[in-house]
C-alpha cells in the first residue's frame, strides 16, 4: 500500500511539473511570436548603424545649436521614449541625439563585455557611422555618468560639456563607503520567458514613467510597455551591472577636467550620513575644481527628467549659451 501511495504522489508531482513546463513553453513561444511581430509592426524611430556587426539605433531630432548626446541609466528599457519630453524641449534649440546602447530600445543585443571601454567605443562608433560630428555635450542619467567621465577623459577634444541627471560617478563608492549593487543572473530570463510582458499588463505602473498626466503620450506609453517586454533585465543589462565594479575601478582616478563645463541636477534628499555626507556634498566635492559648473537641486526622484524636463532643458540651454562653443 505504501509503495502504491508513493508512486501515486510521484505521478501527481510529475504531472504538475509537466503542466507547469507546458504553460511556460506556451508563454515563451507566444512571447517570442509577439516580439517578432512587434519589431515588424513598430519600426525604430531613427536610423540603424552597424557597430561590431550588430545594429544600433540612433535617433536624432533638431538641426541647430549644440549637439547633445543623451545617455540612459542602467536598465532604462527604452531610452528614446524615456527621454522624449526632455528631448523635444532641447531639440528646439539644439541637435539632440539618443544612441540606444546594445540591449536597450530598438538596438540589438551583443555578446561583447559591458566594460566602460567597450560601451564608450560603441557609442563613438555609432555617432561616427551616423555621420554626427562633435564636439558633443553628453547628457547622462544615473550610471551613464561613469561613461561620460571616461569619454571626456579619453577623448577630451570630442566633448565640450557634460550635463548630468543624478549621475553616478566612480568616486561615490569610496565617498559613501558603499558596495556596488548587482543584478542576479537569473533576471536575464525575465524578458525571454514572457514574464516581463505579463508584468507590464498586470502592474504597468512599475515600468512606466511617474509623471504628470499628459507628459507622455498614449503612443509613448504603449511602446514603452512593448519595449520593456523585449528588454527588461536582458543579458546585456545584467552583464552591464556585473561589470559595474570593474568600470568604477577603471575610472575612479578620472575626474572632471577644470576646463570642462559641467552642470548636474540632483534630487533633494534629506538622507545625510553620520559624518554629514549627502548627494549634494558629494557633487560639490567633485565640482570644486571645475571652473565653469552648476549644481541644481530639485524636488523629485531619481528620474528627474520625468517631472522637471522643462526646467532641465531651460537650465541646460542657459548653461551652454553662457559657455563658448568649441570648434571640432
Amino acid at each position: 500500500m505504501k509503495t502504491k501511495k508513493k508512486f501515486k504522489w510521484l505521478k501527481i508531482i510529475r504531472n504538475i511539473i509537466l503542466f507547469v513546463a507546458a504553460v511556460l513553453l506556451i508563454v515563451m513561444s507566444g512571447n517570442g511570436i509577439m516580439t517578432m511581430y512587434e519589431h515588424k509592426q513598430y519600426p525604430a524611430w531613427g536610423q540603424y548603424v552597424e557597430v561590431k556587426g550588430k545594429k544600433m539605433h540612433v535617433y536624432t531630432k533638431g538641426t541647430k545649436g549644440r549637439t547633445i548626446v543623451m545617455l540612459p541609466g542602467l536598465g532604462t528599457a527604452a531610452p528614446v521614449l524615456d527621454y522624449e519630453p526632455l528631448l523635444n524641449e532641447l531639440a528646439q534649440q539644439n541637435k539632440v541625439v539618443v544612441v540606444e546602447p546594445f540591449g536597450y530600445g530598438w538596438s540589438d543585443q551583443t555578446n561583447a563585455k559591458r566594460t566602460v571601454d567597450n560601451i564608450v567605443g560603441e557609442l563613438r562608433s555609432a555617432l561616427q557611422q551616423a555621420g554626427i560630428p562633435g564636439p558633443y555635450t553628453l547628457l547622462s542619467h544615473s550610471a551613464s555618468g561613469i561613461y561620460s567621465v571616461y569619454y571626456a577623459n579619453k577623448y577630451p577634444d570630442e566633448i565640450e560639456a557634460i550635463a548630468g541627471i543624478d549621475i553616478t560617478l566612480p568616486q561615490a563608492v569610496e565617498y559613501f563607503k558603499e558596495s556596488v549593487p548587482e543584478i542576479p543572473a537569473y533576471m536575464s530570463l525575465i524578458a525571454p520567458s514572457g514574464i516581463a510582458r505579463l508584468a507590464t499588463y498586470i502592474n504597468p505602473s512599475d515600468f512606466l514613467p511617474k509623471a504628470d498626466e499628459g507628459t507622455y503620450s498614449d503612443e509613448n506609453i504603449k511602446l514603452t510597455k512593448m519595449i520593456t517586454a523585449w528588454n527588461a533585465y536582458n543579458k546585456d543589462v545584467v552583464n552591464e551591472a556585473k561589470e559595474m565594479e570593474h568600470n568604477i575601478n577603471a575610472t575612479k582616478e578620472m575626474t572632471f577636467s577644470p576646463n570642462l563645463p559641467v552642470i548636474i541636477f540632483t534630487p533633494k534628499i534629506d538622507k545625510v550620513t553620520e559624518d554629514g555626507k549627502s548627494n549634494i556634498t558629494f557633487y560639490e566635492e567633485q565640482l570644486k575644481n571645475v571652473r565653469t559648473h552648476q549644481l541644481i537641486v530639485l524636488k523629485g526622484h531619481h528620474y528627474l527628467h520625468w517631472t522637471h524636463y522643462k526646467k532641465i532643458a531651460d537650465d541646460v540651454n542657459a548653461f551652454l549659451s553662457a559657455t563658448p562653443a568649441r570648434p571640432f
